[in-house]
């Protein structure tokens, strides 16, 4: 499958530039293979994507603007909703693709409401929810012990203040008035 972006070489507007820029950019740092077709140059380029775009998705006037994207024939949005799948971390499955193995993309609505062994969410819920409870239980015993170590170190902070201060006072008397803030002065 090869993603298909169609843009305009010749645009004198710089927000279809840039928007163009964007996607190609995007795919070039992410290694998606793709074909940039030109709908300036090319007659047939832009009577393609004109008669493809989905109805919905042509604006008021009719003409859909560059970038559009496509995979192989499959109409996958403007650049408005490929910028939302970039930032929804759903770009592949935007792209009708599969994510890299190894990627930590996130799946689309769709994709998230099945599990990989086939199950739909909240099907299986009945074996999970001991499992759920568990783990809560097992998060409110390591918050106690978090809460107690943070009660240690308060303790062990205000006896070292203290060591020093008695200290410094009965060994070194000239020392302890640079070592003691001035009433006025808040740290």
């Amino acid at each position: 499958m090869v993603i298909k972006v169609f843009v305009a070489t010749s645009s004198g507007s710089v927000a279809i530039r840039k928007k163009q820029q964007e996607v190609v950019g995007f795919l070039e740092a992410n290694k998606i293979d793709f074909k940039e077709l030109d709908i300036a140059g090319d007659e047939d380029n832009r009577k393609w994507m004109r008669e493809n775009v989905p109805g919905e998705k042509k604006p008021q006037n009719g003409i859909p603007l560059p970038p559009q994207i496509f995979n192989e024939e499959q109409y996958c949005g403007d650049f408005d909703s490929f910028f939302s799948a970039k930032e929804e971390n759903i770009i592949y499955s935007f792209l009708g693709l599969a994510p890299p193995p190894g990627s930590k993309v996130k799946k689309s609505p769709e994709e998230a409401s099945s599990l990989p062994n086939g199950d739909v969410v909240g099907e299986a819920q009945g074996t999970t929810e001991g499992t759920e409870k568990a783990e809560e239980s097992g998060e409110n015993e390591a918050q106690k012990e978090d809460n107690e170590d943070a009660g240690n170190l308060a303790e062990s902070q205000e006896k070292n203040e203290e060591e020093a201060e008695t200290a410094t006072e009965e060994n070194h008397p000239w020392c302890f008035w640079t070592l003691q803030k001035p009433a006025s002065i808040s740290w």
